[in-house]
């Protein structure tokens, strides 16, 4: 019977934006192109922004799109996380089944999405808590844009000024990598609910500086579109007097339009808004009035089950009571066999019509009833439901028992902000229900606890502390020491993440509450032995690292054991022994493998890729990450886990002179929204390229976002990234004292490192600045030098990469240089070269001198690196040496001197368009974007000189310039 209860439509016809319409379609077109990401459609409440969407959604589909939409709702804010998303894939669901739905994403993918739906199954495995929510954040992105495949895809979000923590957190990650499929996501939200401390607002203010984004502000209607919206209801033009006064009353918002002329206007018009609105329910039967005050208290959107349950009208009364309602279209029938509110406005006046005693029975009645029927609810809703209702009953019992019910399902799907949320109102709750340890089985502390890692794995690390300390000021020591240390550890984390001091002694004081050979000491050792190593004292975290390792191993714990392996294998890395460490990490990557674990088997293959690069083997490093990243997206962890061994190919391409490869990979990646951390080290291996090309405002720009200047980093891998980098900056603007100094506090403040790249490579500069500074302050530099030297011979040097800088340390120069050569290094082969040429110009052979300078010369200018160039070019003038200008290009596909023609990544852009491969499936391929591809492809055809794709094709078989 629900069927033929039709209320009538509030105006035919569509009235004006056609402005917003345009630009709607303006950025969906641009979508298509894969250049757009997000319309924030803003406006205030009644101003039409819902009956916007739903015209362009309609004539998006009717041009070929797919439309999903998803709507957050006032209870979000409690704890209903990813509801709009939720309701996408419920929607998608219902239109494909869930088993094709499954086949879009990677493999696992679907364990993820059961986390929302139980349609897809059991949820997987959680123990990798630290990578789960950013993994279902790459699922449901891997979805979208698998869906965008096959046709261009409009998301439709309302409502996001109700969105909870998670939803806000995933519309941002979407909005920032959703750049290379044709998907527009259409967010909509109140600008007049955005009070100061609303939660949206910063979140738009960060998506307001991604590119592509539009914001969209719908303005009132104008007098004469609120006479065409009153022509399209009454059917009949109105007469200028009613709509000049409609006009001045509603203030050109439509749905107060709609109001006043519901309200018949003239002398009883209401006095204020909430009256406006209510006017057309008080105009309703009392029955129907009662139904929708209990209806409100549901939310703009009830079942008819559980209205009917709620209410304990049968079906038929329910429907009799409810006509009148949607006749008045102050409710319509929705799919699944529900009600929604026409606006939510009209729900917020109704609700606040009830009385409070009835308010308080009637939540109560919502919470026994779904309480009764979880199936009342859709899935995955009820925990949160029955929370919201309770407390809103003002039950205190209930209202603590219900939260932390759904703090438990929160958790459960990842929903770390709003897990934490309702833990703090059952800790608000606690001393109000005398029985509250026995009632959810567990006492305070452990509430305490569950919302300290809650906060911890939300970026809440204020809260994380503060929940912290007041766990352990309930706890003693001697009577549950494993808790407290676990807690201990957990503080260090928290303080680590924030840069606050005194992680290290928390943690050894957690090691000292733990003596016994137990799991709870081999986490504690876990944590203390890698913070030791990345702070430079490797034998001591090793030293720890193994201790824990053996007792992991007796207890069986494999996934334990394998992090160990590779915490280990950073140890030894860091100390130098790359091939051991390289041993390791295939030890712990066949664990992963046995595990099934992706986390652990990227994570393997990660360190890897490092110690291939710091051993010389960059190339194999470099083929390595690309079969890495593609793994990393296999199991739905590119973001996390992909976008740390993309740094580590961008390493490797550095090390190989490949610089605009290297500065390509490292900005691609840092579009895929990756962890701070590794957003530092993407954008320090970019300021390696600027120092080799000499762009110091680039070099300047990164130093000053990873705080180079005011923080001194607590790890040494940091530490010594950033100072190297500062000595650079101040060596390429001509500031050699300004070099020095940063130098001599490297020496005295930290450990010099035998691994190749990290202190084999600042020791290197060193004397660089050591020789530039010769002559500004000759005793300090000589002494720095001799210190340098002294250092070097203390550090490990079995591989050639440490042996190449050795032998640049000990003025080898030439040996040096023929080093890096066989290496395929040919910045440092250069530099190696000029290195040479000044000792032998300083001895007075001039002939030497030239030979090298002449030899490294078009090294330098094939890379672009103009310091290096400038610096040959100085020295060549300086003892009279004239060196050969530039030839036109020979026909052979290199240049003269034997550079090649085209360069490596240019050269595999080449391959795949010899294949007839599209820009988006190269940029897929090659881990770069469209845009980027395009621009190879531009400077291919030019250096080619030919028009098209398939002369490129034919000129590159012609000069054997691919395989």
């Amino acid at each position: 019977m629900l069927d033929d209860m039709m209320g009538r439509a509030v105006s035919p016809v569509f009235v004006g934006r056609e402005a917003e319409l345009a630009g709607l379609a303006e950025a969906f077109e641009q979508a298509r192109e894969k250049a757009a990401t997000a319309v924030l459609l803003g406006g205030e409440a009644g101003v039409g922004k819902t009956r916007l969407v739903t015209c362009f959604a309609e004539r998006a589909e009717r041009d070929g799109a797919r439309v999903l939409v998803g709507g957050c709702v006032e209870l979000s804010t409690e704890g209903l996380a990813y509801a709009p998303f939720t309701a996408v894939i419920r929607q998608l669901v219902r239109e494909q089944g869930a088993e094709e739905v499954a086949a879009l994403l990677p493999d696992g993918g679907a364990r993820d999405l059961a986390r929302l739906l139980p349609e897809f199954g059991e949820a997987g495995d959680a123990v990798e808590s630290e990578t789960a929510r950013a993994r279902l954040f790459e699922q449901i992105l891997n979805l979208l844009e698998r869906l965008a495949e096959c046709r261009p895809l409009l998301l439709v979000i309302e409502d996001i000024h109700w969105a909870d923590r998670s939803s806000r957190d995933l519309i941002a990650f979407l909005s920032r990598n959703l750049r290379a499929a044709p998907v527009l996501m259409l967010l909509t939200y109140r600008s007049d609910d955005l009070h100061r401390q609303h939660p949206l607002r910063p979140v738009l203010a960060e998506l307001g500086r991604v590119d592509g984004v539009l914001r969209l502000e719908l303005p009132r209607l104008t007098r004469d579109e609120v006479a065409a919206q009153m022509a399209g209801i009454l059917g009949t033009t109105p007469e200028y007097p009613k709509v000049r006064e409609v006009y001045q009353r509603s203030e050109g918002i439509p749905l107060f339009v709609e109001a006043l002329l519901e309200s018949g206007g003239g002398c009883s018009l209401p006095e204020s808004l909430h009256d406006l609105i209510i006017g057309s329910v008080e105009r309703l039967p009392e029955e129907t009035q009662r139904v929708l005050r209990v209806a409100a208290a549901g939310g703009i959107r009830v079942s008819h089950a559980l209205l009917s349950a709620v209410t304990g009208l049968s079906d038929v009364e329910l429907e009799d009571a409810l006509r009148p309602a949607v006749a008045a279209n102050v409710i319509q029938v929705a799919d699944g066999r529900a009600y929604v509110f026409r606006h939510s406005l009209i729900r917020e006046a109704v609700h606040e019509e009830l009385l409070p005693g009835e308010h308080v029975r009637t939540h109560a009645r919502f919470a026994e009833e779904i309480e009764k029927n979880r199936r009342l609810v859709p899935p995955g809703r009820a925990a949160i439901e029955i929370a919201h209702h309770w407390y809103s009953a003002r039950d205190d019992l209930w209202a603590l028992v219900s939260a932390w019910d759904a703090a438990g399902k929160a958790a459960n799907a990842f929903a770390y902000n709003e897990q934490m949320q309702l833990l703090e109102r059952v800790l608000s709750l606690w001393n109000k229900v005398p029985d509250a340890t026995e009632r959810i089985g567990a006492d305070q502390t452990t509430v305490l606890e569950h919302a300290s890692e809650a906060a911890q794995a939300c970026g809440e690390l204020d809260r994380g502390i503060k929940f912290v300390k007041a766990a352990l000021s309930e706890l003693d020591e001697e009577a549950e020491p494993e808790r407290v240390a676990e807690l201990v550890v957990r503080l260090s984390q928290l303080k680590i993440s924030k840069r606050k001091p005194g992680a290290l002694d928390d943690l050894r004081y957690a090691e000292r509450l733990v003596p016994q050979p137990s799991l709870a000491r081999t986490r504690t050792l876990a944590r203390l032995g890698s913070y030791l190593m990345f702070q430079g004292e490797v034998a001591e975290g090793t030293a720890l690292t193994e201790e824990a390792l053996a007792i992991a191993r007796a207890h069986g714990e494999e996934c334990l054991e394998a992090d160990l392996l590779l915490n280990l294998a950073v140890g030894h890395s860091i100390a130098g022994d790359m091939e051991r460490t390289i041993t390791i990490n295939e030890t712990a990557m066949a664990i992963g493998e046995r595990l099934r674990s992706g986390r652990i088997l990227l994570r393997a293959l990660a360190n890897t890729v490092d110690a291939l690069n710091n051993v010389g083997r960059s190339a194999e490093a470099v083929e390595l990450a690309l079969k890495g990243e593609q793994l990393a997206k296999k199991y739905g962890l590119y973001r996390v886990q992909g976008t740390f061994i993309s740094n580590n190919r961008a390493e490797a391409l550095e090390s190989l002179g490949r610089f605009d490869e290297a500065a390509e990979a490292a900005e691609y990646t840092l579009t895929m929204d990756p962890t701070l951390r590794t957003r530092h080290h993407l954008r320090r291996v970019r300021a390696d390229v600027a120092l080799a090309r000499g762009e110091a405002e680039v070099i300047r720009s990164v130093l000053a976002e990873v705080d180079a200047f005011t923080v001194e980093e607590e790890f040494t891998q940091e530490l010594t990234a950033n100072t190297r980098l500062k000595m650079g900056l101040h060596l390429l603007e001509g500031e050699p004292l300004a070099a020095l100094e940063a130098a001599e506090r490297v020496q005295v403040d930290t450990q010099i490192l035998s691994k190749p790249l990290l202190g084999w490579r600042l020791l290197g500069l060193i004397a660089d600045v050591c020789d530039a500074a010769g002559v500004v302050a000759p005793e300090r530099a000589a002494a720095l030098r001799a210190r340098a030297e002294k250092v070097g011979t203390t550090m490990a040097a079995d591989n050639p990469v440490s042996e190449a800088y050795r032998l640049d340390l000990l003025r080898d120069h030439d040996a040096a240089a023929a080093a890096w050569e066989r290496l395929e290094r040919p910045f440092l082969q250069a530099a190696s070269l000029l290195r040479a040429a000044r000792t032998a110009a300083t001895a007075g052979d001039r002939e030497g001198a030239a030979v090298r300078l002449r030899a490294a010369r078009p090294i330098a200018v094939a890379l672009s690196a103009r310091p290096l160039v400038a610096e040959i070019e100085a020295l060549a003038r300086r003892i009279g040496v004239a060196l050969p200008a530039e030839a036109g290009r020979e026909p052979s596909g290199r240049e003269p001197g034997g550079v090649p023609l085209l360069t490596p990544r240019e050269q595999e852009v080449l391959r795949l368009v010899a294949q007839g491969r599209s820009n988006r499936d190269i940029a897929s391929e090659l881990f770069i974007s469209a845009k980027t591809v395009s621009v190879h492809v531009s400077n291919i055809l030019g250096k080619l000189g030919v028009s098209t794709r398939g002369e490129a094709a034919a000129a590159a078989h012609r000069l054997s310039l691919i395989g």
